[in-house]
């Protein structure tokens, strides 16, 4: 009997030795509170990636510089404000532009930026750590000059007198407590209609019919212009005062032209003629004769008449008189 109880016990230490041996240990967790970085140690800063500028550019057409022709010219070609043909290629002076430069019909490249991206959270570092206010930071200062003014509680007796004085010292607590009414809104008047007023007018550009004659052919965006009939040999007016910018044939289908340009904005045009008596430079006044009527680069003897405004045609019938 002795012997079966040894027995026993050895064998419960052996399971009892087994079972600590294969036990796993458990896994240690440090809960202390982060260490906030020091001077010593810096937070690295999280640094906002940026993209190179970006380029975008229209190249559009660009045009040769040939024998003859000017600026001016060019520009009428091509619709175009001559202004802005010289600043997209540098041009200092207008009147002077060389023979085979390649010049650029449309603005230059524009450099855009490109949007920077965002960090997707602050960065949090002690000096940018702000306290929380305090229970008595956040009662606004007017509670408690309100609270000074409450009556305290008490019993008093009732009567006609003491009900007017509890009348009169809240209506006292309300007026100087309660905000002041907002200012009422005043009605602004109605807009007055601005009158009509000629565009060419404004610029001092006082406008003439060129020619007598027939209107065989109206405005359109393809023609440009209006034509004018007449015989071979009749003289052709300046529209309006201005300087003589471009004589000659160097435009395709406009024949022998002449071109006046009218203060800044404006320009007038005069082909298909037979005969032209000004040149560049020149001077100008209303009614002056500048050429005679043909047939030039056109199978009719006609005018063709154009008004521009910073290089667009417009219809010319809106801005002369009424015959």
């Amino acid at each position: 009997m002795s012997n079966r109880v040894n027995f026993l016990s050895v064998l419960v230490v052996t399971l009892l030795l087994s079972a600590c041996a294969s036990k796993t240990p458990a896994p240690v967790e440090d809960r202390r509170p982060a260490t906030p970085p020091t001077e010593s140690q810096p937070t690295t800063p999280i640094t906002t990636p940026v993209n190179p500028v970006a380029a975008t550019a229209d190249e559009g057409k660009t045009h040769t510089v040939q024998k003859g022709e000017t600026l001016y010219a060019i520009a009428f070609q091509n619709n175009l404000d001559y202004r802005e043909l010289a600043i997209w290629n540098n041009i200092e002076n207008l009147h002077v532009i060389k023979v085979g430069a390649v010049l650029r019909l449309s603005p230059p490249a524009v450099l855009v930026a490109s949007p920077q991206p965002r960090p997707s959270e602050p960065v949090v570092t002690p000096s940018s750590i702000v306290p929380m206010p305090s229970a008595s930071t956040e009662r606004p200062a007017q509670n408690s000059a309100i609270l000074k003014i409450e009556p305290k509680a008490g019993k008093v007796p009732y009567t006609d007198q003491t009900l007017a004085k509890l009348e009169h010292e809240a209506g006292s607590l309300v007026s100087s407590t309660a905000p002041a009414a907002p200012t009422p809104a005043v009605t602004p008047p109605a807009p007055v209609a601005a009158a009509v007023v000629d565009p060419a007018a404004n610029e001092g550009v006082d406008w003439a019919w060129p020619v007598k004659g027939a209107l065989v052919s109206q405005f359109t965006e393809l023609n440009k212009g209006i034509d004018i009939a007449g015989s071979r040999g009749t003289a052709i007016h300046a529209a309006a005062n201005g300087t003589v910018i471009h004589t000659g044939a160097g435009i395709r289908g406009y024949g022998r032209l002449v071109i006046i340009k009218h203060g800044l904005n404006w320009v007038s045009a005069y082909a298909h003629n037979e005969k032209i008596i000004v040149t560049e430079g020149m001077q100008v006044r209303q009614g002056q004769k500048i050429a005679e009527m043909g047939n030039s680069d056109t199978d009719n003897v006609k005018l063709h008449f154009e008004i521009r405004k910073q290089g667009k045609p417009v219809n010319p019938v809106k801005f002369l008189p009424a015959k």
